[in-house]
């Protein structure tokens, strides 16, 4: 758990930059830890008698990578300006002048071109090492680390194969749809390797202003940092970053809304840092009056936090005596807060009680107030408050507010929340609107309530309601996720209906249900329909098609789609040519495909790389799969999932040792292996005793997968134990898997039926581990098996013959408190007669209920298959009795 620091260390911080910020002053003084113990005392004594000069920003936030990435500037620069013409050609032919002749470029740009590169390959081990330590005699070229321009001899000369995968991008990625998280990304990585100002200042060098796009980035990854953080100076610092970075913004005049300032707030009212809190809010309003509705939601959600009830009552008293005209909003904010705690407060009833609905002009806090209010079951004050709203004339955010109100009330199926829906629309006489419909759908969406959601669609086209797009694509992946493909017809007539106008999107959602389907007709009539309503298929519609093909082995009607994609004038794109490679059945169709998309002008993606491996497997040559690892074009951040493809793929050929051998490459890189190699792995480990430590070692890569995976994992590993009697491990697995399924009562119960549904295979050495893993699970764990573990066991002895194992599970039931069925009678049957114990299955025939004709059927191919009959085995074994168990079975279960 992640330390949140203490609200009295931040106290004292912002004591010390109490003046922050004003003309005097212009940036706060340094954090506490970072000053001497008198300059701390002289701070604290009477910070606001003393003028203390601000050291730089990056004093306590610039690495030391920064400062040799400056000095590498600086060193190549004064270096290679004195280098004469000479020297200039030497140092070219010295360092790749091959590479540099392909541009066509003299001997002085030749050089320039390398230093260039040189430096960028300096400049990038710099900033990627993770050593630390600074360089003392390169301090002092911080302050002109970054006055050397940037770029400003870069060489304007690219090939065109770079200018075309850079308009293949422009093309396929929509700027303003990735570019807020690319630049968090780009901040995050800039600021873990050189620091927050020295990232600001490499912006402003490359061109970039630093805005409030930038701050806000800046603030956030102080603020991650904290939480993250395992030392409570550390958070406290980076607290203090976040807080500098809002007095640098204050400063020079930009807007502090609540996007900037929230995230800190936020993190201190979870922190419990009142001092702090009082701080930054004093920072962000100055002198103004008006910041009890600015701040009011934090604020109330602070007191809650740290449990002042006399503060609660107090700000609650303020604002029902108030008569301003953000009264309303200001308790809306309270109550959006009280609301978050999850208990139902006095304060909540007492606010709610002067609450003008109607005069809350922010709708969000409307939509979070009726949610609650369905959460608590209030129908009395909803109604109330619908009836305020519905006098007011908000219709059509009426009916919004309705659903907002119902899809919150607990314990309620989705008849019951849909009746409700209406029941309230019909009682107040308010017109439904598309937005609500559109909401309950998703609702309904969300649960996988599939056909409700049609029904409700058809409503909406029968009241003259029109279905979004949007949302007829949604209901599209409800319909995918629930495997529910035949209500695609249902689709096609909503659209007709409607009188919608399919997209692209629409006929690719609707193209993959029917192919999910096998219905390969009904999509290529789909792409006629496409041809009519002038929709350009894409490379994606061909490819689900393709892929289905596949799918159902039918290779001549899946090559034969890239020949339509090319009478269709549809280009094949990376994931086309990935399913024909993987799908070739010869090292020349391999070939074939990969040159084919080379000549495309294609990038190899992640997906072509995953695929030459495992199509060369297929096909025999694991050498060759091996040596796709040699291309040096694979992206870096691409490198990890495509080794354990190869893992997988060379653990399912039986070539373990180099499997693990590119596993051990993997860990040495500190990554971690993909769960399904880690799977592929565990399988292939099981075939011999020897293994377990490899096995275990393998095992902890799934630690951070999802719970799910991590217990198919410890299923395999189970096995092994099982198999080879390793039962201690076993138990201490069963143990930590307890503590995943805890708060699922079924989940142990599930994992112990699967391992023992493999021991019912009958393999010898399996039934003996399985019988001594059941009596640890009793003794050690305190678990009782379910009624499938004594049937599969004894489904066990009758493949093992095994008749004094089959004795002890039969009066195992009786000990755990398990009546026989009829299940149980015909497996001890079966295994008395396998076991070739005739005379006992003689007369434990007579106890066997004989009025199902399906059980008289068994029992006669029982006596078939075992011993052609009971009274020709009785003869051959009259003496086995004497030396078997007593069978017993009770009165009241025969």
């Amino acid at each position: 758990m992640k330390r949140s620091p203490p609200s009295s260390n931040l106290s004292s911080i912002f004591r010390i930059v109490r003046a922050f910020p004003s003309k005097s002053s212009p940036s706060p003084p340094p954090p506490s830890s970072l000053v001497s113990s008198a300059e701390k005392t002289l701070f604290e004594s009477d910070a606001s008698s003393h003028e203390t000069p601000s050291p730089s920003f990056s004093s306590f936030s610039s690495s030391s990578k920064s400062i040799c990435a400056g000095s590498l500037l600086q060193l190549y620069s004064k270096k290679f300006s004195k280098l004469s013409s000479r020297s200039r050609t030497s140092y070219v032919k010295r360092t790749g002048g091959l590479a540099a002749s392909k541009l066509n470029l003299d001997d002085s740009d030749k050089f320039d071109y390398l230093a260039r590169k040189q430096l960028s390959s300096d400049i990038s081990s710099v900033l990627s090492d993770t050593s630390p330590g600074p360089n003392i005699e390169t301090e002092k070229l911080l302050e002109t680390v970054l006055d050397i321009p940037w770029l400003s001899n870069t060489n304007p000369l690219l090939s065109s194969c770079q200018k075309e995968v850079s308009r293949v991008r422009k093309q396929k990625w929509v700027f303003k749809c990735t570019q807020d998280r690319r630049f968090q990304q780009l901040i995050k990585t800039c600021t873990e390797k050189i620091g927050a100002e020295a990232a600001m200042t490499v912006f402003q060098k490359l061109g970039r202003e630093t805005g409030i796009k930038e701050y806000n980035a800046l603030i956030n990854v102080c603020i991650q940092k904290a939480k993250d953080a395992d030392d409570d100076d550390i958070a406290l610092q980076e607290v203090y970053n976040a807080y500098h970075l809002l007095g640098i913004m204050k400063e020079q005049g930009l807007e502090l809304d609540e996007p900037t300032y929230g995230p800190l707030l936020r993190y201190l009212v979870d922190a419990g840092m009142e001092n702090g809190f009082h701080h930054v809010t004093e920072l962000v309003n100055g002198n103004s009056e008006n910041s009890i509705l600015k701040f009011s939601y934090y604020e109330m959600l602070l007191y809650v936090n740290i449990n002042d009830e006399k503060k609660l009552r107090q700000l609650c008293d303020k604002a029902m005596a108030t008569d301003e005209k953000e009264k309303h909003d200001v308790i809306g904010n309270y109550l959006m807060a009280l609301c978050e705690s999850g208990n139902l407060r006095e304060e909540i009833l007492l606010l709610l009680d002067v609450l003008d609905i109607t005069r809350i002009s922010s709708r969000r806090l409307v939509i979070e107030i009726f949610k609650w209010l369905g959460r608590q079951q209030k129908d009395s004050i909803a109604q109330k408050f619908l009836l305020a709203i519905n006098d007011y004339g908000e219709v059509e955010d009426l009916s919004e507010f309705i659903f907002s109100y119902v899809a919150n009330l607990p314990n309620l199926l989705v008849e019951d929340v849909i009746l409700k829906y209406k029941s309230l629309h019909e009682k107040l006489k308010v017109v439904h609107s598309s937005a609500s419909y559109e909401k309950l759908i998703s609702h309904c969406c969300n649960l996988r309530e599939v056909y409700t959601v049609l029904d409700l669609a058809d409503e909406m086209v029968d009241i003259g309601l029109v279905l979004d797009l949007e949302v007829l694509h949604a209901i599209l992946h409800a319909i995918e996720e629930a495997r529910e493909y035949i209500l695609v017809s249902r689709i096609r007539s909503l659209i007709c209906r409607q009188n919608l106008i399919p997209n692209a999107e629409t006929f690719r959602r609707l193209i993959n249900l029917v192919i999910r389907m096998k219905d390969f007709n009904a999509a290529y009539d789909m792409l006629n329909d496409m041809e009519k309503q002038n929709v350009k298929p894409t490379a994606t519609i061909y490819n689900i098609i393709m892929a289905g093909y596949f799918r159902e082995k039918n290779f001549y009607r899946a090559k034969m789609v890239l020949k339509q994609m090319e009478a269709a004038n549809v280009k094949p794109d990376s994931q086309t040519f990935s399913y024909l490679i993987s799908n070739s059945d010869s090292e020349g169709e391999i070939i074939k495909y990969y040159e084919e998309m080379k000549q495309t002008g294609l990038q190899l993606t992640k997906q072509i790389y995953v695929s030459l491996i495992s199509a060369y497997a297929t096909c025999g040559q694991i050498e060759k799969a091996k040596q796709v690892m040699n291309e040096k074009r694979i992206p870096i951040k691409n490198l990890n999932e495509i080794k354990s493809a190869l893992v997988s793929v060379l653990a399912s050929n039986g070539q373990i040792s180099d499997a693990l051998g590119v596993y051990d490459e993997i860990k040495n890189n500190k990554s971690s292996l993909e769960p399904k190699a880690v799977l592929c792995i565990i399988d292939n480990l099981q075939r011999e005793d020897g293994q377990l430590d490899r096995m275990l070692e393998v095992l902890k890569e799934l630690e951070e997968a999802d719970s799910d995976i991590w217990t198919d994992g410890c299923c395999r590993v189970l096995l092994y134990c099982v198999r080879f009697n390793h039962i201690s491990v076993a138990v201490d697995l069963l143990k930590q898997l307890e503590d995943v399924t805890r708060d699922n009562e079924m989940g142990m119960e599930i994992v112990i039926d699967e391992v023992y549904s493999v021991v019912a295979e009958g393999d010898p050495a399996i039934l003996q581990g399985g019988l001594d893993l059941f009596h640890a699970i009793k003794k050690d764990l305190g678990i009782s098996p379910s009624r499938k573990v004594y049937d599969f066991l004894l489904t066990a002895c009758v493949y093992t013959k095994s008749l004094e194992n089959s004795l002890k599970i039969w009066k195992e039931y009786q000990d755990a408190g398990l009546p026989y069925n009829v299940v149980s009678f015909l497996r001890m049957y079966q295994a008395l007669v396998a076991c070739g114990d005739y005379m006992t299955a003689k007369v434990f025939r007579k106890k066997i209920p004989k009025d199902d004709p399906h059980v008289r059927y068994i029992l006669e191919e029982y006596d078939r298959i075992y011993a052609g009959s009971t009274s020709q085995g009785e003869k051959k074994n009259k003496n086995k009795k004497k030396n078997s168990l007593p069978l017993q079975i009770s009165k009241d279960d025969e």
